[in-house]
């Protein structure tokens, strides 16, 4: 394995982490009562509340990031001593990092909201001019960064049947492509080894080798898309027969472009229904071909709204 490749097996091991991380849901905290906030005060705490939205000048090769907002409610600002950088509803400063011998700034630039993450900007110096580069990927937010010595690494998350481009950066080749990832199941798994016990989300059950290749076999190209379609959801429930199945949605589309899963480990089996763009479902297998109690599975999550 040469230099390069252990370093992004590194990167992608740290990134996979933050991949994750980025997947879980904020807690939500109950709203206080009005009577807990004596209208008086309301104006204070609006002004306190903008004082902490403001971000403070970065020190940075001998110059300042700063993040301003010109106009109430309008974008905010990326500059370095006055010189613009970039500019979105969403931007704030991630850190400085070192790479090689050269100091690097990593600032978080978005539209906003949860549909896509915010795009990476790299902000450094070369021969005394700062530069920037925009790392996005799909129009949709920058893949998480893993940082090494020698280069940034961004490593998408990968939905089942997806292959994407790895990226790195470095400030003597720029940004470039390292490989493709393809999302891979955990070999030599099995039927048997199918626990929904351990499912956060049923697209967790991709993980496993024989539920893949299913999978795969039905769906073919749709897997991605079928995947999306069940990435709003929660766990699972069980069937009278022991199958488990749970339905989903894709993010901001909910009620447009739904998904049902199931599976069926003791007879070895997987099931997909999701309601494409055009608004009529579809099944792998035909649902003609389905057991009655999956079947009724899917119809009762249809007539309830799901």
């Amino acid at each position: 394995m040469t230099r390069s490749l252990l370093a992004a097996s590194v990167a992608i091991l740290l990134a996979t982490i933050g991949a994750n991380a980025q997947t879980a849901a904020p807690t939500t905290q109950p709203a206080p009562a009005a009577s807990d906030q004596p209208a008086a005060d309301q104006g204070a705490a609006d002004q306190a509340a903008s004082d902490d939205d403001k971000q403070a000048p970065i020190p940075f090769e001998g110059g300042q990031l700063t993040i301003t907002q010109p106009e109430q409610d309008g974008e905010k600002v990326l500059s370095y001593d006055g010189k613009q950088l970039a500019s979105n509803y969403d931007v704030f400063f991630d850190k400085i990092v070192k790479i090689g011998d050269v100091n690097v700034a990593l600032v978080d630039v978005g539209d906003g909201g949860n549909q896509c993450g915010p795009a990476k900007v790299i902000v450094w110096k070369k021969d005394g001019e700062i530069q920037t580069t925009t790392v996005e990927q799909d129009e949709c937010g920058a893949p998480p960064a893993a940082v090494s010595d020698s280069a940034i690494y961004f490593v998408p998350y990968l939905l089942p049947g997806e292959t994407r481009p790895a990226l790195q950066w470095s400030p003597a080749a720029g940004l470039t492509t390292s490989g493709n990832l393809t999302y891979t199941p955990e070999p030599g798994t099995d039927w048997k080894d199918v626990d929904p016990s351990k499912y956060d989300n049923i697209i967790d059950a991709f993980h496993n080798e024989a539920v893949y290749k299913a999978g795969q076999a039905l769906l073919g190209n749709d897997m991605p898309d079928m995947a999306t379609s069940l990435l709003v959801g929660g766990g699972t429930e069980k069937t009278a027969s022991g199958a488990f199945y749970a339905t989903g949605c894709v993010p901001h589309d909910c009620g447009g472009n739904d998904g049902f899963m199931a599976v069926d480990p003791a007879n070895h089996k997987i099931y997909f229904a999701r309601r494409g763009d055009n608004g009529e479902p579809q099944a792998w297998p035909p649902l003609k071909d389905w057991p009655a109690d999956i079947k009724k599975a899917y119809d009762d999550a249809q007539n309830s709204g799901n």
